[in-house]
């Protein structure tokens, strides 16, 4: 297993890369203790993540630079809504691809979401665009969804506007901040394998 290093991906105005970086090397250090995350191969659904040893297959993150056919943006999405996404959002899809990231914060447990490969990439611009076209119908300020909490209709959004980190329930503004930004959401959250 290739070690992790955060040094030379700092991307323009953003400090989430060396905390999205410590915690994919934390699940690689749990995975190495508890054993890695057994995966059922799936032809229509390929993704770099997918691997495969004499104890069968399994997944594990994996840096996008190098296993993907172009550099992910949401460029394309922010010039159809004409804002700038958020950074530091931008970053948290654009860096690896992995499954879902089980964590959890004080206000509860979370699935941080992430892309498998180009093609859920794809997937995932469609439904934020589908997100961000309810906001506008609704009036209401453009969010990021980026987690997953454990009720159905709450989800954990960046607010595109200010970068704050905010719980917001599905059609409704945000209701409540928890964080200043991503970073120092993530930094006090904790991976749970």
């Amino acid at each position: 297993m290739p070690t992790i290093k955060s040094e030379g991906l700092m991307s323009k105005n953003s400090n989430l890369t060396p905390v999205l970086t410590e915690i994919i090397i934390n699940w690689h250090e749990m995975a190495k203790e508890r054993g890695y995350p057994a995966l059922e191969l799936d032809d229509d659904w390929p993704s770099p993540c997918a691997q495969s040893n004499s104890d069968g297959a399994f997944w594990q993150p994996v840096l996008q630079s190098g296993n993907t056919n172009s550099k992910k943006s949401f460029d394309n999405v922010g010039e159809a809504f004409e804002l700038e996404i958020n950074q530091q959002y931008s970053d948290l899809f654009t860096l690896y691809f992995s499954d879902n990231l089980n964590m959890k914060h004080e206000k509860g447990d979370f699935q941080l979401l992430q892309v498998w490969s180009d093609d859920d990439f794809e997937r995932f611009q469609q439904n934020l665009v589908g997100h961000l076209l309810m906001k506008q119908k609704l009036k209401q300020k453009p969010t990021l969804f980026f987690a997953l909490t454990e009720q159905d209709d709450l989800n954990l959004v960046v607010d595109n506007t200010s970068g704050e980190v905010c719980l917001e329930y599905v059609g409704k503004e945000p209701h409540e901040t928890i964080a200043n930004n991503l970073t120092e959401f993530l930094e006090k959250s904790e991976l749970v394998f």
